[in-house]
Order: structure tokens, then sequence, then C-alpha cells
């Protein structure tokens, strides 16, 4: 309830933002953009007379935008090999205790990864810069046929540049499949709304400034999210519920049969094999401490069921 309250008190009746956004930082992501150098002007000129013809084509406005998607794709798989180059040796060289070696593989493996980030985060400037623009352009008359221009452009160029899914992120989800959910009312509570003074939103500052998503942080979150789904969390924390996974699957990694039938099969398959018992036989050696969620898994095929499917995924994602 307080976590609730916390989240609509500032929405409450009235709104107010602390500080105005300033208009004036679409320029500064305007020029990122073009130091890029993942477009030319001519080509966004090239697009926004294109797009205005009333006989225009999806075929004729696609190709103008190929140019640009080329040398992203061309750069980024650049990247991607450099960084995939980088990450081995870097592993590698951790095996060898020398600290030299470590520290160099170490520098070449982030500069190989900032490059990489750059062009994802490029990307992200692109929808950053169409929304800000649609938002101001509504409140402040810019008179800027360059601003224009360029939104309609990336508009058009973000969804054709295709990230690539490095196999280390794969978070394969093909075979979750939605079959029923439940809503479950465990108590209700007034969290007493207030009218506050003082409570402001901040405005929209930092355009361009996005960060390169952590994978693991992305991962162990959906893994949260997953376990709060399945049990009932009033006396759990997240902690609570993260450590429980870790622990079944800890003593499932000790189970050499069931990693090589993970290893050497696909989930559906693996699922079929010894896992199941196997993952009953750690949830019964678990120690006191999780007690509270081992009842639950055995009171309940479902939770069961979806529990053994977050432990094998954790399984995977830390081979």
């Amino acid at each position: 309830p307080d976590e609730i309250l916390e989240a609509f008190q500032p929405y409450y009746q009235t709104a107010e933002l602390d500080d105005v956004s300033d208009p004036d930082l679409i320029f500064d992501l305007f020029d990122k953009l073009r130091a890029a150098g993942i477009f030319q002007w001519q080509e966004v000129e090239q697009f926004c007379n294109a797009f205005l013809q009333k006989s225009k084509s999806n075929a004729a406005i696609a190709n103008i935008c190929k140019p640009a998607v080329e040398r992203w794709q061309k750069r980024y798989k650049s990247a991607i090999e450099a960084y995939k180059q980088a990450k081995e040796m870097f592993d590698r060289t951790k095996k060898t205790a020398d600290a030299v070696l470590i520290a160099n593989a170490e520098n070449s493996f982030k500069e190989c990864k900032q490059e990489k980030d750059a062009l994802e985060i490029f990307k992200k400037d692109l929808g950053t810069f169409v929304r800000f623009y649609e938002f101001m352009s509504q409140i402040v008359d810019y008179d800027n046929k360059d601003l224009e221009k360029l939104s309609l452009y990336a508009r058009n160029l973000r969804p054709m540049l295709r990230e690539a899914l490095l196999e280390e992120d794969d978070i394969d989800l093909n075979s979750v499949v939605l079959s029923h959910y439940r809503l479950s009312k465990i108590r209700q509570q007034d969290i007493n709304l207030k009218d506050e003074a003082g409570v402001y939103l901040k405005p929209g500052d930092e355009l361009g400034s996005a960060k390169p998503k952590d994978k693991k942080e992305e991962f162990l979150s959906q893994i949260i999210s997953r376990l709060n789904e399945l049990f009932i969390t009033d006396e759990l924390t997240d902690k609570d519920l993260v450590n429980y996974a870790y622990t079944v699957r800890d003593k499932l990694s000790e189970n050499a049969l069931v990693m090589s039938q993970i290893a050497n099969n696909t989930p559906e398959q693996a699922m079929l094999g010894d896992f199941p018992k196997a993952i009953d036989d750690a949830v019964m050696d678990s120690n006191d401490a999780h007690q509270n969620q081992m009842m639950q898994l055995l009171s309940d095929p479902d939770k069961a069921a979806g529990f053994a499917r977050v432990v094998f995924d954790l399984l995977v994602q830390g081979r």
C-alpha cells in the first residue's frame, strides 16, 4: 500500500511540473543525430520531397532511406563482430591470471561495447527526437523547417534499423503461452490520497542521454516479475524470491544428467526428460528459510510448473 500511495500521490487531483521543459533541447539532439554520420542532409531533403508527393510510393520512400540503413548496418555489423572477438579474448585472458593482459583485454572489450552501444542509442535518439518535437511543437512555434524535416525522416528511418540479439542475451520466450490468468483479491485498503502542496513532476531535460541497457539486470527484472506472479508475496521480498530460485537452480546444476539434457536439447525436449523429477528433489532439499515458498509449490501444480520454467531459464542463462 505504501508503494501504491507513493506512486499515485504526485498525480492526485493536480499534477504540476517543478520547471518547464527547455524547448531548445531539440536543437542539441538535432546536432547529435547529424553528427553521428548515419544520414546525409540531402537524403533528408530528398525523403521529404518524395513523402509529400501525392503519387508517393512506399518503395520509393524506403529506397531513399536505404543508404542510411546500409551505413548503420555496416557499422553495427562491424561493431558486433569486434564486440564478440573482444569478449572472447577477455574471457580467455581472465583464465591466465596475467593482470596486464586482463587489463588490456578489458579496455579493448569496453571500447568495442561503447561503439555497439552508440549505434543502438542512435536508434533510441531518433525516437526521442520525434516524440519531443511532436510534443513541444504544439506549445512552441519553432518556425524551423529543418526540425520538421528531420522529424519526418527519423520517424520512418527508425523502424528500419534492426538490432542484433546476441546469443548471450537471448531469452527464449517462444514456448511461453498465456493459457489462463487469475485475479486474486487478497485485501482491500484505503491508501488515503491527500491534497499536498509541493509535489512536482520533473520535466524532460535529458534528451539524447540514453544509456545502454544492462542485459543481466533486465533478465533479473523479468525473473522477479515472473516470480511475483507465481507466489503470494505478502511476506516475501524480491530478494527472498530470487534467492530461492537461485538455491534451486544451484542444486539442479549439480545434476550432470539434467545439465547435459539442457545443453543438448530444445527447452521443450529437456523439460520432458529428468528435469521435472530433479526440480522436485531440489525443492524438497531446500532449507527451512524457504518453507513458505516450498509449501506453495508442493500444494499447487500450476505454480510448480511455472516455477520449474523460471528455474529452467535461469539454468540456460547461466551456462
